[in-house]
């Protein structure tokens, strides 16, 4: 997705001022360390910055410290989660306390959310539209 060019100098200066959170956490996701799955940190995406990115599943993981507890901020995170929302990006909120506390836990969840959005649904649940071969379409 486009990011004007300012957004983007912003992420690049975000990614020497990572949070200790964002580093603990971009020390398990980097490199396809997740179940080979890629991720990017200080992600431009329009005016935004993600934390993290996975492309293949087009989730964003956002790092939230005290400050997204402030009404303004909250505000500015849910306009901005549906922003992304309408791009087909899903966003999948953690605390930064759960990084410190749990990063297994974390890492469990976000691999349970990409394999939610990435995989399609096992066989038998979704119709399947007949083919040529079939005698349709």
């Amino acid at each position: 997705m486009y990011a004007p060019k300012k957004t983007v100098e912003r992420a690049r200066d975000l990614r020497g001022r990572m949070s200790l959170p964002e580093v603990l956490l971009w020390g398990a996701l980097r490199g396809r360390r997740l179940g080979d799955i890629r991720f990017r940190r200080q992600h431009p995406v329009g005016p935004f910055i993600l934390d993290f990115y996975c492309e293949a599943a087009r989730l964003a993981v956002e790092i939230d410290g005290a400050g997204h507890d402030h009404p303004d901020q909250a505000c500015h995170d849910a306009r901005r989660t549906e922003w992304l929302a309408l791009r087909g990006v899903t966003v999948m909120r953690v605390s930064a306390r759960s990084v410190l506390d749990d990063r297994e836990g974390v890492l469990t969840a976000i691999r349970d959310r990409i394999l939610s959005l990435h995989n399609p649904p096992p066989t038998g649940e979704v119709a399947r539209r007949p083919s040529r071969r079939d005698g349709g379409g």
